[in-house]
């Protein structure tokens, strides 16, 4: 099945998100059996399913004049990206200085193939991180997964 670009797609999306004061953090399409388009937004205090329900309400008419299918039959669904989601863009490892991530390696450094300690800072090529031992150093094209460490203590959920 042909797609329209996702830079398309965002294009046409953006301005309702920016008129909802909503981030979208990313589109997605999958092929299949059942084909799918997923944004996955996000907003300032966390998303709800009434906040995915408005948007997508809002995104409907708009994703019908862009046809991303080129006519073909797919389902829209609007989610948040989870609190576990990997740091991709500057802005999400922004939002996560000064707090603990997992990070998961491709091959071991110091023996080890994870990593949970807070996050110091980052640039184009590195991670930097600290924990207990001091300061570590990481090549972003090592890294696996890098994502927000969840407290479920925290979260009442232990």
């Amino acid at each position: 099945m042909k797609v329209k670009p996702i830079e398309e797609i965002q294009g046409a999306l953006q301005p309702i998100a920016d008129e909802m004061s909503i981030e979208i953090v990313e589109i997605e399409f999958k092929q299949g059996k059942e084909p799918a388009l997923t944004v996955y937004i996000d907003i300032e205090g966390g998303v709800d399913l009434d906040t995915c329900e408005k948007f997508h309400r809002a995104i409907d008419p708009v994703l019908d004049e862009v046809d991303p299918t080129l006519g073909a039959p797919y389902t829209l669904n609007v989610s948040s990206p989870g609190l576990d989601r990997p740091l991709k863009t500057d802005r999400d490892f922004q939002k996560c200085l000064g707090l603990k991530v997992e990070v998961k390696l491709f091959a071991p450094m110091q023996g080890k193939k994870f990593f949970e300690a807070t996050l110091k800072g980052h640039d184009e090529n590195c991670v930097y991180l600290e924990d207990k031992g001091g300061e570590i150093k990481l090549e972003k094209s090592k890294i696996a997964k890098i994502c927000r460490a969840i407290d479920f203590a925290a979260l009442g959920l232990e």
